[in-house]
């Protein structure tokens, strides 16, 4: 399942942790998770600084957000219920880009789902190790350290949209469900932050590697009883960097805070491979002109339908 960062062979756990048949070895934390970087910098300098994560952990612990949770928890329940009776061993679930596990934990603690979570920031995977219920690793997602076609579902909620990746770690039969904010979403801190508030773009990712098949609205209105919890969710939002001081302000002065909360939930899925499309791992290699081919002894899979 999952691949060593350096030669992308296969990981096999041991007493210490993980190491691969090149000879790379990588250490589990004391917390359970895997390291999983090429780069020598510290995973605490990458991704969300400490302060952020714990705050984000305790904004997401009041249960704000349990509508989105659920929502996504239930996709879960389906999608690993009606596998059951068809297939053999659990789900696989990957949660890219999984923060500090709010919603990784709640999926994987679904029956019949084996899940996995990765963050580029080590305090975040620390933080969702504590949670359990799922696999951890500290990974960018420009190169995600699995198999390919390992995870018959993936997730990923406000991160950046790597179609080929994505792609390339979804099984043929699976489904990726992204999430973005809906047209209301916060629009109540938009409401003290702008003298003109105005409604979010619902931009969907556009993807060649895979297909929208369905989407689905999760929606609510909350009150944030205290200013931790509003400076908090500002702190989640990309404006949060582009206010000015004297609008920042405003929300300061805050106790209360009562917005709607707004998400789009869209499923991807493979495109149906034309007749002849010859792939070779994640690379498409063009067209052969018969049913089977091979390059330097290895298989290739191409779709003769």
């Amino acid at each position: 399942m999952l691949l060593c960062p350096v030669c992308h062979e296969p990981l096999a756990d041991d007493e210490r942790g993980a190491a691969c048949a090149g000879g790379h070895r990588f250490d589990r934390a004391r917390e359970g998770y895997l390291y999983l970087l090429r780069s020598s910098k510290s995973g605490d300098s990458m991704g969300d600084p400490k302060s952020q994560a714990r705050s984000r952990r305790d904004f997401l612990n009041r249960g704000y957000y349990a509508p989105l949770r659920d929502a996504m928890v239930e996709l879960v329940r389906e999608r690993a219920t009606g596998r059951a009776a068809s297939a053999n061993g659990p789900m696989t679930l990957l949660d890219i880009c999984c923060g500090e596990g709010y919603y990784t934990s709640a999926m994987g603690a679904v029956s019949g789902v084996d899940a996995y979570g990765f963050d580029l920031g080590k305090e975040m995977v620390r933080l969702a190790a504590k949670r359990g219920d799922a696999t951890y690793f500290v990974a960018n997602m420009k190169d995600i350290p699995v198999a390919d076609g390992a995870f018959d579902m993936v997730t990923e909620l406000f991160a950046p949209f790597n179609e080929r990746e994505f792609a390339r770690v979804l099984a043929p039969e699976g489904s990726l469900y992204t999430v973005v904010p809906g047209a209301r979403h916060l629009f109540g801190l938009k409401e003290v932050l702008y003298d003109t508030p105005y409604l979010n773009d619902e931009k969907l990712p556009k993807t060649t590697e895979l297909e929208l098949v369905g989407t689905q609205r999760v929606s609510a209105n909350i009150t944030l009883q205290t200013q931790a919890d509003i400076e908090a969710v500002f702190q989640m939002t990309p404006y949060y960097y582009r206010t000015r001081p004297a609008d920042k302000e405003r929300l300061a002065n805050l106790d209360t805070l009562q917005t709607d909360i707004d998400f789009i939930i869209a499923e991807y899925r493979h495109q149906p491979t034309k007749k002849g499309q010859v792939y070779f791992g994640r690379f498409y290699l063009g067209k052969c002109k018969g049913p089977t081919a091979l390059l330097r002894d290895r298989p290739l899979l191409v779709a003769w339908m």
